[in-house]
């Protein structure tokens, strides 16, 4: 069985970061404010794919000038 990371269905904080084009720091501010949905398991702060999706679905597009 091999390690296929696109079959996971939770990112790291810096994962989702990366992701989105933000800081590391970033990421875990908006993490812990709950501007970016997370799950803890143990000491591991885990970002669900799905919610990253729905976070991007539910944001506004500007358009540019």
């Amino acid at each position: 069985m091999g390690n296929n990371h696109d079959q996971c269905l939770t990112v790291t904080v810096v994962e989702a970061a990366r992701l989105l084009g933000i800081s590391r720091e970033t990421a875990y501010d908006l993490v812990r404010r709950g501007a970016i949905p997370s799950i803890r398991l143990g000491r591991r702060i885990l970002v669900p794919k799905k919610a990253l999706d729905e976070l991007l679905s539910r944001a506004k597009v500007s358009e540019a000038a």
